[in-house]
């Protein structure tokens, strides 16, 4: 299989390509570079090999996208559209959710938890906490039966920092990085391990409250662009895996091309009858 599996977040935007179900690269791009997104683009779609019995030489391949922010999904869909000539499939519009939802309403979570959460459970096969430090904090519960239960969501390190800077008179903005020492010897310093214990503390407790749901403690993933920051404080985080939602992006489309091959079989016998 060949796919392009884009994750489009609120801050960047991630580009893996798979050729023939071997990773070739995952890039990130800050969502509002649109000329490095389009040539990266470019070079991955021109990786794919053309469709032998295609005579106009179109490539063999997919370019599937998980989006929480419309603005740039659209100007994905128009890049694909102008430079590659191919239309974007979309998971939750275009491809199914991955897995069973108990939520509320499964169309107002955002597709980067669910793909993340159907990669997790596909691989542990048990329950599982799926935790994603990005410019939010997701941290979502999956039972043993592999349904999303739903989680909490947080400001990350950018936003929380940001927030201090804004909205006080004398605090500065800070970059959170672990703190020399958890006492906090002048402002930046004491501002710093504020919001970088508090990240720690929110996974861990957050991981006890489920465990405790569940009668069990369940195995615990960590993605996201800051997650490497918090990983030396977390020793209860079972395992850290980069671009999570790159890779539950295409679980998702193989799950979507399974279901449709059973459902035309079942048309095929359905005519038969």
């Amino acid at each position: 299989m060949n796919i392009i599996a884009v994750d489009i977040g609120n801050s960047t935007i991630s580009v893996g390509l798979f050729v023939d179900n071997i990773e070739k690269f995952i890039e990130s791009v800050s969502g509002g570079d649109r000329d490095r997104l389009s040539n990266m683009l470019i070079d991955a779609w021109g990786q794919f090999p053309f469709v032998k019995s295609d005579t106009v030489h179109k490539r063999e391949g997919v370019i599937v996208v998980s989006s929480v922010k419309p603005d740039w999904c659209d100007m994905v869909k128009d890049i694909c559209a102008d430079e590659l000539d191919e239309k974007i499939k979309v998971i939750g519009v275009d491809i199914d959710l991955p897995i069973e939802m108990a939520v509320d309403n499964k169309y107002e979570v955002g597709t980067d938890r669910i793909v993340a959460a159907a990669a997790a459970f596909a691989v542990v096969e048990d329950a599982v906490v799926v935790a994603d430090f990005g410019s939010a904090v997701t941290i979502d519960l999956i039972d043993e039966q592999g349904v999303f239960l739903g989680g909490v969501i947080a400001p990350g390190f950018g936003i929380s920092a940001e927030a201090l800077g804004v909205n006080t008179a004398q605090l500065p903005e800070v970059e959170v990085a672990r703190p020399r020492d958890p006492v906090g010897g002048n402002t930046h310093d004491a501002i710093n391990a504020g919001l970088y214990y508090s990240a720690v503390g929110l996974l861990k407790t957050v991981c006890e409250n489920y465990a405790e749901q569940l009668d069990k403690w369940p195995q615990t993933i960590v993605t996201g662009g800051c997650a490497e920051t918090i990983k030396p404080d977390c020793e209860f985080v079972d395992s850290w895996v980069p671009n999570l939602v790159i890779k539950g992006i295409v679980l998702a489309y193989k799950k979507h091309l399974s279901v449709q091959a059973e459902l035309g079989e079942m048309s095929n016998r359905d005519d038969k009858a």
